[in-house]
């Protein structure tokens, strides 16, 4: 399982993927960053929550996240390394496990940049710490699903391109699911309006950015990024029995 891990950390790190997708998230935070001081009113003390910076960084990062996960199984199936990956001793849940892990600790290593302006902005004024603190776990449990479900979309097909697509369309559709679900037409059936918002992520994060951690929150991240790592597991498990 560590092999597999350190396999994928490898590819990471000893190519510019991922200095170079790092670099991009913190250029877009830190376009945010400044739009958010610049709108700022002029006071002899910067007080700066990050609620807002969070809350714009999530509509930037649909399209980084794909572009991350997209060759996690994709890339196996095109240049025919699938096969060695099913047929050697470690499990198919080990292999999701330790793909999806590789995958998070690049998404810390794109955040850890960040942490930089709260710096910044302490040594120059006042932070919020709390809504700081909540935002970022609200942040890594938001991104940490969306893996999953970049991983789960990129097992269903050997074009990295297409699961790129792919999954910048379901994680736009699923952060603003709820928007749709406050539409004047979906309002009128209010039990599908239930099942939609059910499903919402961006409410849920808000909550996080202001400061708030709800257990019912915390669960939604958790158990939706289990049963999205097990439906990836069922992905190429039966894939692996259709090869026989």
């Amino acid at each position: 399982m560590f092999s597999i891990y350190k396999k994928e950390l490898q590819s990471f790190f000893y190519t510019p993927f991922a200095y170079a997708i790092t670099a991009l998230f913190l250029f877009l935070f830190t376009y945010v960053f400044g739009s958010a001081i610049a709108g700022l009113e002029d006071t002899s003390t910067l007080v700066f929550s990050f609620t807002e910076v969070f809350y714009n960084i999530l509509f930037y990062f649909i399209f980084l996240l794909p572009i991350l996960t997209m060759r996690t199984f994709a890339d196996e199936r095109k240049f025919g390394t699938e096969v060695l990956l099913m047929t050697s001793p470690v499990s198919v849940m080990k292999i999701v496990i330790s793909k999806f892990l590789a995958n998070v600790t690049v998404f810390i290593f794109m955040i850890a940049g960040s942490v930089l302006f709260p710096i910044i902005t302490a040594a120059n004024g006042t932070v919020v710490m709390s809504q700081l603190i909540c935002a970022y776990i609200g942040f890594f449990s938001w991104g940490v699903m969306f893996i999953a479900l970049g991983m789960l979309i990129s097992s269903f097909t050997e074009s990295s391109v297409l699961a790129a697509i792919i999954g910048e369309v379901m994680m736009f559709v699923l952060l603003f699911i709820d928007d749709f679900a406050y539409t004047a037409f979906i309002s009128q059936y209010p039990k599908l309006q239930n099942v939609l918002l059910a499903f919402a992520a961006q409410s849920r994060f808000t909550y996080f950015s202001q400061g708030f951690i709800r257990l019912s929150d915390i669960i939604f991240f958790i158990s939706g990024t289990i049963v999205l790592l097990a439906w990836t597991y069922i992905s190429i498990e039966k894939r692996r029995w259709n090869r026989g």
